[in-house]
């Protein structure tokens, strides 16, 4: 954890639970969002859904919090950001969870903390320790574990390659954009970073999806797909990136990413209590291995521990 916590500044705290209740969202997300891909909709009417919605909703909030100028140089700034934070990561994770089981998907999701280091290393010039090569090493293996156990069984309830290769790409693209906007996002306020970046990546996926999501909400939804669209909306943009963004502003990129472990414990318990995965000793040796490569990763020193060493 980040030092600080003590005293009158509470901040640091702030940032940690707003990190934990991020990823916890996500996690019941995965469950609930595969569910509404098998009654109604699909990868990319979801992400189109999900996206545009999620750009609603944030202007819709600015009107009502303080206005900030941005110039038209951070404006195209913010339209780099979308691409990496937003349609690159929400395009994989989507479509590869509508092919693969959120338990799978979920897992994956840990190996962000993994191309998090690898990227501070050749962007922000990071040191690689043997801790993280360990790391490195372990995470991978788990991942590896994954997918070759859903190359032999080719399943939406215990995985699909497809799926997971999906998944794994989301996570390299959101690691990418810590790493390249990190320190640019920490300028503005959590609704006028997510308002730009969610506004282009609307535009950008207009043309790709628009027609296709309209034709799909054209067709009769059940209750039930309704109401886990609206948690995806509501709950798993709108709110997790608000939540998100307040952490990025205090912790370093490797913390917040070390924050994805809550993902699977929450999606692997409502799965299987919903019937929509199947948890396997594979899976269980894959989370032990991918948690202990995260732990190791983000115990290891930054730049800036090594200098004030």
């Amino acid at each position: 954890m980040e030092s600080n916590l003590s005293g009158n500044n509470r901040e640091p705290l702030l940032a940690h639970l707003s990190m934990f209740a991020a990823c916890a969202i996500w996690g019941l997300m995965a469950p609930l969002g595969k569910d509404a891909m098998t009654h109604g909709l699909d990868g990319p009417s979801m992400v189109m859904l999900r996206v545009s919605g999620g750009a609603l909703l944030f202007w819709i909030a600015s009107l009502f919090t303080k206005r900030e100028h941005v110039p038209l140089r951070h404006v195209l700034t913010f339209a780099g950001a979308a691409v990496f934070g937003i349609v690159c990561n929400q395009c994989g994770y989507t479509i590869g969870l509508s092919l693969t089981s959120p338990i799978n998907a979920s897992i994956v999701t840990t190996s962000m903390p993994i191309f998090a280091m690898i990227l501070a290393a050749l962007i922000l010039k990071e040191p690689i320790t043997s801790k993280k090569v360990l790391g490195v090493l372990l995470g991978c293996s788990g991942a590896l574990m994954l997918i070759l156990t859903s190359m032999s069984h080719a399943s939406d309830k215990v995985g699909d390659i497809r799926g997971d290769l999906c998944c794994l790409g989301a996570q390299f693209s959101y690691a990418l954009y810590l790493s390249l906007f990190n320190k640019f996002v920490k300028r503005y306020s959590i609704f006028t970073v997510n308002k730009w970046m969610f506004l282009w990546a609307t535009i950008f996926l207009l043309p790709l999806a628009g027609p296709h999501t309209w034709s799909m909400i054209r067709e009769p939804w059940s209750a039930t797909t309704l109401l886990e669209t609206a948690y995806v909306i509501v709950f798993g943009t709108f709110i997790g990136y608000i939540l998100i963004i307040k952490a990025q502003k205090i912790l370093r990129p490797t913390v917040v990413a070390a924050y994805n472990y809550v993902q699977p414990v929450v999606a692997v318990v409502v799965s299987v209590l919903a019937g929509l995965g199947v948890l396997t000793w594979t899976h269980a040796l894959a989370v032990v291995l991918v948690f202990n490569g995260v732990s190791l990763v983000t115990k290891s020193k930054s730049r800036r521990d090594m200098e004030a060493k």
